[in-house]
């Protein structure tokens, strides 16, 4: 067969077969087995910049290596918190009220929500400071999360990686992300509340208007009124931006409000509703109310003062918790927490909303400063203000408005870095923060005194060089804004650093090296001197702890001996109660070396009537508690009850005292013979 002949005859084999899309051949390379749903999540929406979603990851992967960094080093943490959870693991009973033990004879003294996922995590890993703290770790890198995605809906990727980045570092975010205090799930939640909230008013939205409702609910019932601090300002930008004629934003306002009562109520009502000797006591109130303790100890009392039952009160300028000031937010105690970029944040909200004022009502980026703005404001002014019980680490629910209002007003600042007014306020925001930053840093000299003096002069080098932005090449630009940020970050950075490599734990923490701030009782004045159980030595579980700043390991359960764990676990079955001790801490660690109910009498301070005298003799009479802790409470309440004194009187005058490891118990199952002395066996 000649060439030729061969050509035809495959032409006319070709013509033969029926016109048919031709297959691709199968890719062999890498990316085709890469599935689809990854490469979604790395490329991220078809609209952002190539380098916009690789960033995100690259940001939350840093912000868990961090917030995982020697996480149980810090022990149980806050063995308050920890007891509690460990209870709810084994009850669900205490783990819907939020009880201090298994056996449900008091709650703790805030709302249950924050519990519900520590004591998850204990059912499903064990007990352990790991499981403890898990879920507050994975809510500090959801939170960051949520936050880049809300900031950069309005003001692009780069603002909300900036965001993100910020709040990331801020210190005391660092601390209570991997810390067991219920401020984590907190601001989780009123960040949940923020990403809802801008997402109704851009698509007028009632539906996603009462999912900011729900998640203000859910803060609720992690620590009650707080979470309303964030409500007046995202209700004000709804109302003000949403597309819709007012009669409609107000009807959806509504639904919010009905969204929030709906979402934190039904608890509030079962709890309210229930009989009192169906459920635990509501701890921290003196009336087994949870109404009352919303709106008294947790409530109106932060505000003036005055809560029944608290150690220290005052009710005079901040009374033991530090002097109440407009300028609080930036004293030794809270300065190196939270105010780095506090200064720059109030001139770029100052300054966004003036470049936003004349734009139209329904201005997505004014109604984001009015949000966040709002936020910031309204919760500096409280914590400034507040005469109650206050402490540092409180101010995390800062953390997330300023980092948005940072990002958003310097991003609106850098598209108009070529008028006077852009630069200008490029300069002076940069400027503030590395002259704020320095004298930070000044008050910790003799820890890295050299790290002031580079933040100075980072920040004036960045500061000049957005006065000159103009003159520069734009490869150099980048280079700029990276100074700035440098600058800016560096010492919170700094404190953050130092903040993971050591151990925290009890119930008042902060983040960074010690300031010399009071922090409030036992910092400057504890009433009754420094409460028992307050350790810094070592952490609970057996973990060594570490020198901490400001005032770590004040009100912390100590570690029970190897000897009172056996003598309280031996024939525990017996009993409902293994042990019973004044305030919630010398409980907690009874609790937690034993994995066994023990009873706190009088709740967190001692102060709570429950039980009553008359009640505890009946507990003892039905043989329902084995030992009873001498020592524990503090003294030096507001007012509050005194039941917990009358039971240890009664207690110390009618049983036996033995002592357990080197501790002094009583055991209640060996009452003294009338007029018999009390005898001391050893143990």
């Amino acid at each position: 067969m000649t060439e030729t002949t061969l050509t035809r005859s495959v032409t006319d084999d070709a013509r033969a077969i029926p016109s048919q899309p031709i297959a691709a051949p199968a890719q062999t390379s890498s990316r085709a087995s890469v599935p689809t749903w990854l490469t979604r999540v790395w490329r991220g929406p078809q609209d952002d910049p190539q380098w916009a979603r690789p960033a995100l990851l690259g940001l939350l992967l840093a912000t868990a290596s961090l917030y995982f960094w020697n996480l149980t080093a810090s022990g149980y943490a806050n063995s308050f918190y920890s007891a509690a959870a460990q209870a709810g693991s084994q009850s669900w009973e205490a783990f819907f009220y939020g009880s201090s033990d298994a056996a449900n004879a008091i709650t703790v003294d805030k709302p249950p929500a924050s519990l519900w996922f520590m004591a998850l995590s204990v059912r499903l890993f064990g007990l352990s400071s790991f499981a403890i703290l898990l879920p507050q770790v994975l809510m500090g890198v959801a939170t960051v999360g949520v936050l880049h995605a809300t900031v950069k809906r309005q003001f692009g990727a780069a603002a909300g990686l900036v965001a993100g980045g910020i709040l990331a570092l801020t210190p005391i975010a660092v601390l209570m992300f991997r810390f067991n205090n219920p401020d984590a799930l907190l601001t989780l939640a009123m960040t949940l509340a923020a990403w809802a909230t801008m997402r109704s008013i851009e698509r007028t939205s009632p539906k996603w208007f009462a999912l900011a409702g729900v998640f203000i609910g859910l803060a609720f019932l992690t620590k009650t009124l707080q979470a309303f601090l964030v409500v007046p300002g995202f209700a004000l930008a709804y109302l003000v931006a949403a597309k819709a004629p007012l009669g409609k934003r107000i009807w959806h306002s509504i639904l919010g409000g009905l969204a929030i009562v709906a979402s934190a109520g039904w608890w509030v009502a079962i709890v309210e509703l229930m009989p009192e000797s169906m459920r635990p006591y509501i701890g921290g109130s003196q009336t087994n109310s949870f109404l009352e303790l919303t709106f008294g100890y947790n409530g109106l009392g932060r505000i003036n003062g005055e809560e029944t039952g608290s150690v220290g009160g005052g009710g005079n300028a901040g009374g033991n918790w530090g002097a109440t000031s407009l300028l609080r937010m930036f004293n030794a105690d809270n300065g190196g927490q939270i105010s780095w970029l506090m200064p720059a944040a109030l001139m770029l909200l100052v300054v966004g909303l003036a470049l936003r004022m004349r734009m139209p009502r329904a201005d997505a980026r004014r109604a984001a400063y009015l949000a966040w703005g709002s936020w910031f404001l309204v919760t500096t002014l409280t914590f400034s203000l507040m005469a109650g019980i206050y402490h540092a680490y409180y101010t995390v629910a800062l953390a997330p408005a300023v980092a948005a209002l940072v990002a958003m007003g310097g991003r609106e600042a850098w598209e108009r870095r070529e008028s006077f007014l852009g630069c200008f306020t490029l300069f002076l925001a940069t400027a503030a923060t590395g002259v704020w930053g320095f004298f930070l840093l000044s008050r910790t000299v003799s820890w890295n005194g050299w790290l002031r003096v580079v933040v100075l002069a980072l920040s004036i080098t960045a500061a000049v060089g957005f006065l000159l932005v103009g003159r520069l090449h734009r490869r150099a630009l980048p280079a700029l804004v990276g100074l700035a940020l440098t600058a800016g970050l560096l010492g919170p950075a700094a404190y953050s650093l130092q903040t993971v490599s050591v151990g925290h734990t009890g119930s008042i923490v902060t983040a960074g090296p010690s300031t010399g701030g009071t922090g409030g009782p036992g910092g400057g004045g504890m009433p009754g001197g420094t409460p028992p159980g307050a350790t810094t030595g070592t952490a609970q579980g057996g973990m060594p702890g570490a020198q901490q700043g400001g005032m770590g390991g004040l009100l912390n359960a100590s570690t029970p001996s190897a000897a009172v764990v056996a003598a309280l676990s031996a024939d525990a079955s017996n009993y409902t109660w293994v042990a019973a001790a004044v305030g919630s801490q010398t409980a907690a660690g009874l609790q937690l070396g034993t994995g066994l109910p023990v009873m706190a009498v009088g709740g967190f301070n001692g102060s709570d009537p429950s039980p009553t005298l008359a009640q505890f003799k009946a507990y003892v009479a039905a043989g329902k508690i084995h030992y009873f802790a001498a020592g524990g409470g503090f003294g030096g309440q507001n007012g509050g009850s005194n039941a917990s004194s009358q039971i240890a009187s009664w207690v110390a005058a009618n049983f036996t005292q033995v002592t357990l490891g080197g501790s002094t118990f009583y055991d209640l199952t060996q009452p003294l013979t009338s007029g018999s002395a009390s005898t001391t066996a050893t143990s």
